[in-house]
């Protein structure tokens, strides 16, 4: 068992879904970032604000999984 120490207990990480490129099939993920610009009318400050948010992108094509994508965009994940 290949085991990974949570707050709650050891969880067996072989058990777990392995995300997979929707565009080629790749398993390997490298961090990225979209970058999301801000209007002075939204930012708490008044002022235009540039953003940087942490997604993963598929080392081999680039592409942001969907369940990234989603959360991004405000748009719900079709299944």
């Amino acid at each position: 068992m290949t085991g990974t120490r949570t707050g709650n207990g050891t969880i067996d990480i072989s058990k777990a879904d392995t995300v997979v490129c929707e565009k080629c099939d790749n398993r390997l993920f490298i961090q990225s970032f979209v970058i999301k610009k801000i209007s002075a009318i939204l930012s708490p400050s008044g002022q235009e604000a540039i953003v940087p948010v942490q997604v993963y992108s598929c080392g081999n094509c680039g592409s942001v999984p969907k369940m990234f994508e989603a959360e991004l965009t405000n748009k719900k994940e079709s299944k």
